[in-house]
């Protein structure tokens, strides 16, 4: 696959020619505009119809629908109108660059309107959401029954998720919905059958008093998707999984022999469900990781193995930041001294391991004080030298978390005109 990577200051396109062969059958090819040279593995999206380009840059799909739509790596997705002779359609590179908000963070209008002008001013320009939280909590009004049937709506900071997404286009803020999926206390709690369990048969909970669902559960699989669902259908960019893994505890019983193999098939089982069910909204999938999985040639017990995941995500959120590296990596036993080498050390390796480019990956980085070394505060000199690592790999893009929803411009570079994104994000083609 040829891979056109972002660059700030110069608009790159990628041209889609769509050729009317039947009622039923299109055919077209992808160029890069500069180069001419076909773009192979973008995809192409009718109804439950997905394919791929061929290394000429050329596809076929048939359908009914009469949309099409396209993404690719590192890219904008677009979704057009299908019509014979119809005019190239128009990709425009982008590079997320995101803060993390809460289900409260969202909600308050002080939070929300804080990282807005951070986004207005710096280079940020993307927002990650919490649609479903550590807690179990449904952010937004969800017509999945078993959302209000185990009491996980009974907060509600998202009144109207399809408006907040148009909002935030408005804006020119790619939306990345996050939605935790196998730490979920209200859905045990009302269905203890679907919890996990300590060897004595007790509902097993973490260290934050807080229960997770057996990851071999179809109906906790299924639950997870309609919320994704919901949120592909309600505008937003990007479906992010996170806690898409087993716990980190020994000693716990599953339905299943916890075996590395299982533990794989589990998660991999899971994303290959949620991509097959998001295929009709043509959205961007990726899941968060831990930070060792880079390094692990196992599933680092957990379930998650990069060359597995790699195969069912568009994208792949490893969290990388330097106070989760208990055990420091080669060279660097000390990680929070070395925020860069952690970020960038990591990345490279997990690049290496996997073939991938580095645009397959976008790392977390740490915007919060560190709490398992010297307990030093995370600020722009250290903020900066983990963006500028994952710059230096070719990532696509970065992500900051801050539980507290508290960030500044420390660390930030100013707003260039060149970096806000074209929107809307589905013209119509005329």
């Amino acid at each position: 696959m040829k891979i056109i990577k972002p660059i700030t200051h110069t608009i790159l396109l990628i041209l889609l020619t769509l050729n009317y062969t039947s009622a039923a059958i299109y055919s077209g090819t992808v160029v890069d505009a500069q180069s001419k040279k076909p773009i192979a593995d973008a995809f192409v999206t009718r109804g439950n119809n997905v394919v791929r380009t061929s290394q000429n840059g050329q596809f076929q799909i048939d359908g009914e629908s009469d949309e099409i739509g396209i993404r690719a790596y590192g890219h904008l997705r677009r979704k057009v109108n299908v019509q014979p002779n119809v005019a190239p359609v128009a990709l425009t590179p982008f590079t997320p660059k995101a803060l993390y908000l809460s289900l409260f963070g969202i909600g308050s209008k002080k939070l929300r309107d804080s990282a807005f002008n951070l986004i207005q001013e710096t280079e940020l320009n993307a927002l990650v959401i919490n649609l479903k939280d550590d807690m179990g909590r449904v952010a937004f009004k969800s017509t999945t029954p078993l959302a209000t049937a185990v009491g996980a709506q009974k907060i509600i900071t998202v009144t109207d998720l399809h408006a907040l997404a148009d909002n935030l286009h408005a804006k020119g803020i790619y939306v990345i919905a996050r939605i935790v999926v196998f730490k979920d206390d209200p859905l045990v709690a009302n269905k203890p059958e679907l919890a996990i369990r300590t060897a004595s048969g007790a509902i097993w909970k973490d260290r934050e008093g807080l229960a997770w669902c057996n990851p071999y559960s179809k109906i906790v699989w299924n639950y997870n998707i309609d919320l994704a669902v919901e949120a592909a259908r309600a505008g937003v960019d990007e479906i992010q999984f996170d806690y898409v893994r087993f716990p980190d505890t020994h000693g716990l019983v599953y339905t299943m022999p916890n075996t590395e193999e299982n533990r794989v098939e589990a998660i991999s089982g899971f994303l290959s469900d949620a991509r097959k069910k998001l295929v009709p909204y043509n959205i961007f999938l990726s899941a968060d990781i831990f930070g060792y999985v880079s390094w692990n040639t196992n599933d680092t017990f957990i379930g998650q193995k990069l060359g597995n995941l790699a195969n069912v995500l568009d994208y792949m959120s490893p969290m990388l930041y330097p106070s989760g590296f208990q055990f420091g990596i080669p060279g660097y036993l000390n990680p929070v001294e070395h925020p860069h080498e952690i970020v960038y050390y990591s990345l490279e390796k997990a690049k290496h391991r996997t073939g991938m480019p580095g645009l397959r990956f976008r790392p977390w980085l740490q915007s919060f004080r560190d709490y398992a070394f010297d307990n030093r505060h995370f600020q722009g000199e250290q903020i900066r030298a983990q963006i500028d690592a994952a710059d230096k790999t070719g990532s696509d893009g970065w992500m900051l978390w801050n539980p507290r929803n508290s960030y500044t411009r420390d660390g930030l570079r100013p707003k260039q005109p060149t970096t806000i994104a074209v929107y809307p994000l589905f013209p119509a083609i005329k």
